[in-house]
């Protein structure tokens, strides 16, 4: 495993926890502005979308015949917070109320979980587990670039989501 990135998905990982820790328990379920989730779905859907990336680089592999960088590329269009992505269904969050203290909690095993996964597996091999629509199956350095990529732009997205939520005043 590259430790430069293992520090970056650490770093990124801990970067959102550390702002969704910044929000008010009151706030958490609020939503800041229209067409916006809550905090709460927020963090909700990186726990469903990381949880599922460790279960994939976890699971069965099998030796990859490309180039294992191929779609970097591709997954850095994360990064550009201009382009609206639509969740897939299976992990889009629910409408509901969420606990703050039960999100940290998640989110915290399994940035550790992602810690463990990507010091232990060979990166190099191709995750079988589950295809990616228009990628298909990634290797295991893919997914986790996935996990960067994707955790940063949805810490973009919570930070202004909590700078909305500063100013909220409920009436």
């Amino acid at each position: 495993m590259n430790q430069e990135l293992q520090n970056q998905i650490d770093k990124t990982l801990t970067g959102l926890i550390e702002v969704l820790s910044s929000i008010e328990e009151e706030k958490i379920n609020v939503i800041p502005f229209e067409g916006s989730w809550t905090a709460g779905q927020l963090a909700q859907h990186m726990i469903m979308s990381n949880a599922g990336f460790a279960d994939l680089i976890n699971g069965p592999v099998k030796e990859t015949d490309r180039k294992p960088d191929q779609h970097i590329e591709d997954l850095r269009s994360f990064l550009n917070f201009n382009i609206k992505f639509e969740s897939p269904e299976f992990v889009r969050p629910p409408k509901k109320d969420y606990n703050k203290h039960e999100l940290l909690h998640t989110l915290n095993g399994i940035k550790e979980r992602l810690h463990q996964t990507l010091e232990t597996s060979d990166l190099k091999k191709t995750c079988v587990a589950f295809e990616i629509p228009g990628m298909g199956y990634l290797t295991g350095l893919e997914a986790a670039h996935f996990v960067w990529y994707h955790t940063q732009r949805h810490t973009h997205q919570l930070k202004n989501i909590s700078s909305k939520l500063d100013s909220y005043v409920e009436v």
